[in-house]
């Protein structure tokens, strides 16, 4: 095929991003041809709050990055040896880069591949310490493992009806959903939620498609709240005075829950009279606090090695003070780390095809047209409940 150009969002240092020309993607692996790989035109890619973390300056991440791990995309190119999928096929890009071939890949454990960053297990596109992958927030982006990673979508144009939907499978539905599997929520639980973003509203959805009896969600946005009320959420106002025992019992009639499910991480703030202050092992405190003897905390919500503007040494290392002591006496079972978006999204996939949740409702998506994304991070920030989601083509209908 004639490369068209391709333009993308680029990381410009704390608090700037911008829309500019880059290199039209190639099937390659530095000096070497991936032929296992394909060339997408993005249909939609998503802002994420884990991109935030980047943009707020709170990573080492470095000034030019191609951002965005979140892709659904139409295949335009692919390499030889790609055998299942086929030009025009339309699929989801799960933000784990995974090769499919190690150790860790074939335990279905593709968050943590060991064959795709030299540096750490793990890889994703557009993201600090990930292996240096180009992003897709932009008009076209490669895919390498393509026959392992990709979902292709079973037709093509009733994808494109349901984009809105399907374009959350590439990470923040499987990842709200992960969270509340590990945090074991099942039938008949009651589950507590801490953050209403994207990511606690998707985990949110997932509790009540998993058959939670009461989903509580707790956040300082009145917007958010309200966003989480609309599909039969309880709420918690976390900038009011008070214990969480307490709120949950008016609520519950019980001061603990079954399950509990981190959506906030490392930029977490405390609550009440404190919630102007960031206190960054707040949420995991509270978590060991208020779930039941013997129940399960999932923590989805992004924790760093690295964190240039925590609010104390310790913290700009990713040691955070924590009563872990409590969480053993408990017994509590505690599951961190990326989701393995393979392990979700063909039944999520299906969930969504079969009308069995209307995610995009849940988490408010907005689009928006690339040229829109500076000022669709800007809102985000500015704790927006929204989910923006850039139509780099304009492909999606009004």
């Amino acid at each position: 095929m004639s490369n068209p150009s391709n333009r993308g969002v680029i990381y410009k240092g704390a608090g700037q991003v911008a829309v500019e020309t880059i290199a039209f993607p190639e099937l390659a692996l530095g000096n070497r041809k991936c032929e296992h790989g394909v060339i997408l035109k993005v249909i939609t890619t998503n802002i994420c709050g884990s991109d935030q973390h980047m943009v707020r300056g709170r990573t080492t991440a470095e000034e030019g990055l191609v951002l965005g791990h979140e892709i659904t995309g139409v295949i335009v190119e692919t390499g030889r040896d790609v055998e299942f999928l086929k030009v025009g096929d339309v699929c989801s890009v799960p933000f784990n880069i995974a090769c499919g071939r190690c150790r860790n890949c074939k335990s279905g454990l593709t968050g943590i591949c060991l064959n795709v960053n030299p540096s750490r297990p793990g890889a994703a596109y557009g993201y600090v310490d990930m292996g240096g992958w180009v992003g897709g927030q932009a008009e076209y982006v490669m895919v390498p493992y393509a026959d392992f990673n990709l979902l292709k979508f079973p037709d093509a144009d009733q994808a494109m009806e349901k984009i809105r939907d399907l374009t959350l499978l590439s990470d923040i539905f499987p990842t709200g959903f992960h969270g509340c599997v590990t945090a074991g929520v099942g039938p008949g639980t009651t589950v507590y939620i801490a953050g209403a973003g994207p990511v606690g509203l998707a985990a949110a959805a997932s509790a009540h498609l998993l058959g939670a009896a009461c989903v509580v969600v707790g956040d300082m946005i009145d917007d958010r709240l309200a966003q989480a009320r609309s599909f039969g959420c309880e709420t918690i106002d976390l900038k009011q005075e008070g214990p969480m025992e307490d709120k949950l019992e008016a609520i519950l009639g019980d001061r603990e829950v079954d399950c509990f499910v981190d959506c906030v991480g490392f930029e977490a703030h405390g609550c009440g009279c404190n919630h102007g202050h960031e206190a960054p092992a707040t949420v995991l405190n509270s978590a060991m606090q208020i779930t039941r003897a013997g129940g399960q905390i999932g923590i989805p919500g992004l924790y760093v090695t690295e964190d240039p503007g925590a609010v104390d040494d310790a913290a700009k290392h990713g040691a955070l003070s924590m009563r872990f002591g409590l969480a053993w006496a408990k017994s509590h079972s505690l599951h961190t780390g990326q989701c393995p978006v393979m392990k979700y999204h063909r039944n999520l996939m299906q969930a969504i095809l079969f009308e069995k949740i209307d995610i995009a409702k849940a988490v408010n998506v907005q689009m928006i047209n690339l040229d829109q994304a500076p000022k669709g991070y800007a809102d985000f920030d500015g704790g927006a409940a929204k989910k923006f989601v850039i139509d780099p083509h304009g492909s999606v209908a009004a």
